[in-house]
């Protein structure tokens, strides 16, 4: 078969903003009259963040790669080498034997009471159940609510913008896709959350299902984990983001590195309606693809709660529903069961010999 010679294709970009709408835009962010006081000061700043984004400062602070990449002079940003240094740390942690396990349970829920809505998430009361288990087995735990992105100032994780599309090298690991000071995407949650991940031996992932789907602040960190299924922890090798760099590179063989394999997981996934099964077995199939093991059929679990009842009182229900409690109780003391024959190397070994023929 003749070898395919890589391009890299262009046309869809708009364009940068026009002065004004860039103006309009920035301006925007002082919306609030008080801010009037400090007219000038703002028409200061404003002028500084045209340059930037004229320029395309992404990274406006960098450092040297150093030793052991394949460009050392190139320039990283300080950003992404801070986040780089916290998770080879948290990894050396992870992987020493005689620390102690520790399991990752996320709210994939975009409701709390600090905002809108105004009450709670059950799937914040549900992880809390699933928090006490663990801790009742001598597992540290770490809880990562994404409902804080609706409620929190500047707590953000912006959209995955697709590199792996491009080629697997261009998707760095962690993500070097943000902070992008030049287009004000930053105080991006992903660097913390990469450590979070990469430190814990078990993630216990509860969600409840919107319009068939995960919520939005689910989906956002789930798009962003890509990098962890294949991503690149070099990007002097594709020059930052040079497209066909990165194509070349991966054309030449790419092992499509898996940094998050190993790691044992459980699911609560609910819903009132419909659509649990779809999206228990759409975060199944995730986990299961980036090398995640599950802890056993009891960590798997979905159900419907205040069953197409009115959702004023589905909280209520959730009080007298206590099979299912005993339920979400029973996918924690799967992965607490689970963790020490995982740990002690017993599963190691059990697809030895076994090549997949079309890795990505």
């Amino acid at each position: 078969m003749t070898a395919i010679k890589p391009t890299v294709r262009k046309g869809q970009y708009a364009g940068p903003l026009s002065r004004e709408d860039f103006r309009q835009r920035f301006m925007r962010r002082f919306y609030d009259p008080a801010f009037q006081t400090e007219r000038e000061a703002l028409e200061r700043l404003e002028a500084i963040a045209w340059n930037a984004y004229e320029e395309g400062r992404k990274a406006p602070v960098t450092v040297k790669a150093g030793p052991g990449y394949a460009d050392p002079d190139y320039d990283l940003s300080v950003e992404w080498t801070d986040t780089r240094d916290r998770l080879e740390r948290a990894a050396a942690t992870q992987r020493d034997p005689h620390a102690p396990s520790r399991v990752l349970v996320i709210v994939g829920a975009s409701r709390n009471d600090g905002t809108c809505p105004g009450e709670v998430s059950k799937s914040w009361r549900l992880a809390g159940i699933v928090q006490d288990e663990l801790q009742a087995g001598a597992i540290q735990t770490d809880m990562l609510d994404l409902s804080r992105l609706t409620s929190e100032y500047e707590y953000q994780i912006h959209p995955c913008k697709g590199c792996v599309s491009t080629a697997m090298p261009l998707c760095h690991w962690p993500c070097s896709c943000y902070p992008n000071h030049s287009l004000g995407q930053s105080n991006d949650a992903m660097a913390g959350i990469y450590e979070q991940w990469v430190a814990a031996h078990g993630v216990i992932l509860v969600a409840p299902t919107y319009w068939y789907q995960s919520p939005s602040p689910l989906k956002l960190m789930i798009d962003r984990l890509v990098c962890a299924d294949g991503g690149n922890p070099d990007p002097t090798l594709t020059g930052g983001k040079d497209p066909l760099k990165a194509k070349q590179v991966e054309l030449a063989g790419w092992p499509y590195p898996k940094h998050l394999a190993g790691r044992a997981y459980g699911l609560v996934v609910h819903g009132d309606v419909a659509g649990i099964e779809a999206q228990r077995r759409g975060l199944a199939d995730w986990l299961d693809w980036m090398g995640l093991v599950d802890a056993g059929a009891a960590s798997r679990l979905d159900r419907y709660i205040s069953y197409y009842r009115p959702y004023a009182t589905s909280h209520e229900d959730l009080d007298r529903d206590h099979a299912v409690q005993q339920e979400v109780r029973n996918v924690a003391r799967a992965m607490v069961h689970f963790l020490p024959r995982l740990r002690s190397g017993e599963f190691e070994g059990m697809d030895q010999g076994i090549r997949d023929p079309r890795p990505k």
